[in-house]
């Protein structure tokens, strides 16, 4: 396995998703579901990276359920704690920097 500037971008996008998804799952009220799935997605695509776990849908399409779920995130806010806006905003980017490189719609030079 080679470490890539993408290889780090898609761990760090997978993990603050991950972390995103728990610190709002455990939230007082809010989207629970929509926590759920990204949690989900966010645990198979960081399995995925790593060849733990094979899955058919690919980090391409993983990327896309998390990038929804994400944006479904910041536009339905939930309770989170102080800052928990700035992790789904960091965890967005990083996660968007996978998916144009995923799908191959823009390059990036040094990235791919």
């Amino acid at each position: 396995m080679t470490v890539t500037l993408l290889f780090i971008i898609t761990v760090i996008a997978g993990a603050l998703s991950l972390y995103d998804g728990i610190i709002r799952l455990r939230g007082k009220s809010g989207n629970v579901v929509i926590a759920v799935v990204e949690i989900v997605a966010a645990a198979l695509m960081l399995l995925a990276l790593f060849s733990i776990f094979t899955t058919p849908f690919g980090i391409g399409a993983l990327s896309v359920i998390l990038e929804i779920a994400l944006i479904l995130q910041l536009i339905l806010r939930g309770s989170t704690r102080r800052g928990g806006a700035t992790i789904t905003i960091i965890a967005l980017v990083a996660n968007s920097i996978v998916l144009i490189t995923a799908f191959g719609i823009f390059s990036i030079p040094g990235i791919s």
